[in-house]
């Protein structure tokens, strides 16, 4: 058959992609009817976006630490049979930087969850390339992560609330809902026993969750702050972090909790124009493709969502899917449209060439969508 284009410049020759593109351009038929069948073709009969010539275009421009990333979350390949690569991965200057800076955990204050130099960010970047414990530096963030816990299990951030927005001034430990979740998340990446160390935080964050999803909640230490916004709204990006813990735990992994906190983000997506609680809007700058996947952005949420089962059958998960995917180039590949100053010297700290790492996101977005 002919080839046809699916919002996208990358030619494609299958046949689940030919019905689609039919039906999202036929008036007789809503788009969202077409987007739930092209999720349930490509669930049946397998997809189409990711080749071999693809995947090994990527590899080819890829550094070490992100060749061993590919190799283990899209070609499925068993970490112990890439023993050199990984060794080869490790002494990358910029892997070198991020293990500094998570091997001082405690030393950066957490002022500002958008920085990707966080250490929790460069922990869970880390460990989602296939690194774990047996890095010395890892093995002494998770440690040194640990040694702050409150009564209710829930692990705390060296912060600084200022007293004007109802802290106490001082640099202290505590949590908020937008921190708590990742420390949790990065435990169960690094193998940490979930029933005991890790159950009895994830128990308690759980139960904070509302009728709307999840709201801007903190810790004791932290009194009456909270962010811009109306205190009864769900927090969109306390949401996705719990969404992002959740998807890694199976006894939530299919909960209601999770459902309702996925359909609170979804929700938020198709009311973009008009819902945008604490300032967390879901329009152009939004769209952006953005990496590393720290942020309520399209890649954050999409990388997120993609785990869920529960999400590839929604037209709304289809729609941001296909906007990521419409941004592919003719290789297959995705260039960067938004930057993170701090990420300046990674490939996806510029905004003129593709980016491997981006574009195996984005990739691993679609994989998952298709398996």
């Amino acid at each position: 058959m002919s080839q046809v284009r699916i919002l996208s410049s990358r030619p494609f020759d299958c046949p689940e992609q030919a019905l689609f593109l039919s039906l999202f351009n036929n008036e007789r038929y809503c788009r969202q009817d077409a987007l739930r069948l092209r999720f349930l073709l490509l669930t049946l009969g397998g997809g189409c976006t990711i080749g071999a010539s693809m995947t090994n275009e990527l590899l080819s421009l890829s550094e070490p630490w992100l060749q061993y990333a590919i190799r283990i979350n899209l070609l499925d390949q068993n970490a112990g049979d890439l023993a050199a690569l990984r060794e080869e991965a490790l002494l990358d200057s910029k892997i070198q930087r991020s293990l500094k800076i998570v091997a001082d955990y405690h030393s950066t204050l957490v002022t500002n969850h958008k920085n990707p130099d966080l250490p929790i960010h460069k922990l869970l970047f880390l460990l989602d390339l296939g690194f774990d414990t047996d890095v010395p530096e890892i093995e002494s963030a998770v440690a040194q992560l640990m040694e702050h816990r409150d009564k209710h299990g829930v692990y705390q951030s060296l912060t600084n609330i200022p007293k004007h927005f109802g802290g106490t001034g001082e640099d202290g430990f505590g949590w908020c809902l937008c921190d708590a979740p990742l420390l949790l998340l990065a435990l169960i990446e690094a193998g940490v026993s979930y029933e005991k160390h890790i159950r009895q935080g994830v128990d308690y964050l759980v139960s904070l969750e509302k009728e709307q999803g999840f709201l801007c909640s903190v810790s004791e230490e932290f009194g009456t702050f909270r962010g811009p916004g109306r205190k009864d709204d769900c927090c969109p990006y306390a949401t996705l972090v719990m969404l992002r813990l959740l998807s890694r735990i199976d006894g939530y992994r299919n909960s209601e909790t999770a459902i309702r906190a996925i359909d609170a983000l979804l929700d938020l997506w198709e009311r973009s124009r008009e819902r945008h609680p604490y300032m967390f809007y879901t329009g152009t700058d939004f769209r952006k493709l953005k990496a590393p996947a720290i942020w309520y952005d399209i890649v954050g949420v999409a990388d997120c969502l993609s785990v869920f089962e529960y999400t590839r059958a929604d037209a709304r998960f289809g729609e941001m899917v296909e906007i990521i995917r419409s941004k592919q180039d003719e290789d297959g590949l995705f260039t960067p449209q938004s930057v993170y100053q701090r990420s300046k010297g990674w490939d996806f700290g510029q905004k003129k060439t593709v980016s491997p790492y981006l574009s195996f996101l984005c990739l691993r977005i679609l994989k998952r969508c298709e398996d």
